[in-house]
């Protein structure tokens, strides 16, 4: 398995990963943009119009025309919208990769974006705000990540946007920031699987050939000024409490990614490791508890042993929407495609000493950032509990 890297006039990137036998396939048109590149005014536009897309087409003018032709030929398909990156994809039997090559190229680049639409879904995603904060597992990210980054900074904000910019966005800054964001420089189109590359290149050149070069977004950079320990606590009448602990890390391609890689999965990788075995196994504290890196271009914290590193990694790319997901990703943000063998390499070469090193150098407690959801009025007992 080999993936080609295809550079058009205007600067968009193909990247073609044939995997001959492979029974499905699998197109992703990924943009370098996501919440960080919104001014506060535009927090949640992102997002938003990623659910956009699915609305209608002048070739497929309604939702239900989008979804009728991809269920019709048993696609997988959906979108995501993170900080630093916006994806839409669609997986099929391999027979059908020129119709899920057809529909995911059309919304991306032909969303009609109707008012009516628009209208609507701003109830759709105002409940979905309201499911997540209900849910202070997974809201507990946004009260870290504004403690870490800061509320004035743009990774400081949530994805999804406060309810009141849900409610006001304007067709014309769906417009405007689609016309600023979606440009040839900052796409990447990955597809995985087992489909003719000469065929699929000459369709992806029609299609996209044209386009006006446009320039990449901006973003606002960070950098960590922290000198002490910092709490935020949400109280919320829950019945457990939800904590997040962590600290400033590297970002990526720093030198020691993969020794950082290997101490997070050794302290809460899996079952055996000594986050599950301690809080878990020995002293029923918690039913859950992890460990894992989250890395920008710029910064990165570890808030998640090599042999468990290295299957989890190899599993991670067996299948068509797996490999063409990772081969965007990897292109978007470092500005190539590590092969699978390289980076089992520099798992191996990870020593204790590294990770002794790496846990030395990042794991300070003037660097400390706790994050707490749960049903805590006094502030200073909970803090003094923390040790802050």
């Amino acid at each position: 398995m080999q993936s080609h890297i295809h550079t058009l006039k205007n600067g968009l990137r193909i990247v073609l990963t044939n995997v001959p036998g492979n029974k499905t396939a699998t197109v992703v048109v990924m943009t370098g943009t996501g919440s960080r590149y919104e001014s506060a005014k535009e927090n949640g536009l992102a997002h938003f119009l990623e659910h956009m897309f699915f609305k209608g087409t002048k070739k497929r003018p309604s939702a239900k025309a989008i979804s009728e032709e991809l269920d019709g030929v048993g696609a997988i398909y959906n979108a995501y919208t993170s900080k630093d990156r916006t994806a839409y994809y669609a997986k099929v039997g391999a027979e059908y990769i020129d119709s899920a090559l057809d529909v995911i190229t059309d919304i991306f680049l032909n969303s009609s974006l109707p008012s009516r639409e628009i209208t609507k879904e701003r109830g759709a995603i105002i409940q979905e705000i309201d499911m997540y904060e209900d849910m202070p597992m997974r809201t507990v990210d946004n009260v870290f990540e504004e403690l870490l980054f800061g509320a004035e900074h743009p990774l400081g904000r949530t994805i999804l946007g406060p309810k009141a910019n849900i409610r006001r966005f304007t067709r014309e800054e769906f417009i405007a920031y689609h016309k600023r964001n979606y440009t040839p420089l900052n796409t990447i189109v990955s597809i995985a699987g087992d489909f003719d590359e000469k065929k699929t290149l000459a369709k992806l050149h029609k299609i996209f050939g044209k386009l006006d070069v446009g320039n990449p977004p901006d973003c606002i950079t960070f950098s960590s000024e922290q000198d002490s320990a910092r709490a935020a606590i949400k109280e919320k009448k829950t019945d457990q409490t939800q904590l997040m602990l962590g600290v400033p890390a590297y970002p990526y391609q720093h030198k020691d990614e993969y020794v950082l890689a290997v101490l997070a999965t050794a302290l809460g990788g899996g079952m055996s490791s000594r986050l599950f075995t301690e809080v878990r196994e020995k002293r029923g504290l918690a039913y859950s508890v992890h460990a894992w890196v989250e890395k920008y271009p710029d910064t990165g914290y570890l808030a998640k042993v090599k042999v468990y590193l290295r299957g989890t990694l190899t599993l991670s790319l067996e299948t068509s929407d797996e490999i063409a997901q990772d081969a965007a990703s990897s292109l978007l943000t470092t500005q190539r495609i590590r092969p699978l063998a390289e980076r089992l390499k520099a798992i191996d070469a990870v020593s204790a000493a590294d990770v002794q090193r790496v846990a030395v150098d990042i794991f300070k407690s003037h660097l400390l950032n706790a994050a707490v959801i749960g049903p805590h009025a006094n502030r200073k007992d909970l803090e003094a509990l923390l040790k802050i």
